[in-house]
């Protein structure tokens, strides 16, 4: 049986987004999260009442209850869930919390050509990596 607090619906074709839940899932030593890849051809959107561009778009993550959030209050109660809510507190700032949600979205948009551009190689076989140049 499982007792997550929040799953999050993770871009696996993404390196950043993969890099990201692998890194959470080490630090989540209670068990508080859970990690659904949208990017396998067996995830369903409609499961969750959304379309697959809704959930590619940007993060999503879901309570327990069946509750959605999206955007940077997803990673802040992640970080919050595994003991570095401070990293993240200051984008709930007034005027911050406009802006990181803006700056968050931009970065999701360009997300995957950005990774590519910076070296990262596609996911494959379940392994991304990120700044490691793809061989020839």
């Amino acid at each position: 049986m499982s007792n997550w607090k929040l799953k999050l619906l993770f871009d696996g074709g993404c390196p950043f987004c993969a890099m990201e839940a692998r890194w959470m899932q080490r630090r989540d030593r209670r068990g508080q999260l859970a990690f659904e890849d949208i990017s396998k051809p067996e995830f369903d959107a409609a499961v969750y009442g959304l379309t697959q561009a809704q959930v590619m778009g940007v993060m999503h993550g879901i309570d327990p209850d069946g509750r959605i959030i999206t955007k940077v209050e997803v990673f802040r109660q992640a970080y919050r869930l595994i003991g570095l809510g401070w990293l993240l507190a200051p984008t709930d700032w007034p005027g911050l919390r406009t802006l990181s949600n803006w700056g968050y979205e931009l970065f999701a948009r360009y997300r995957v050509p950005l990774g590519r551009l910076l070296g990262a190689r596609p996911c494959e076989n379940g392994s991304c990596t990120a700044g490691t140049k793809p061989e020839r």
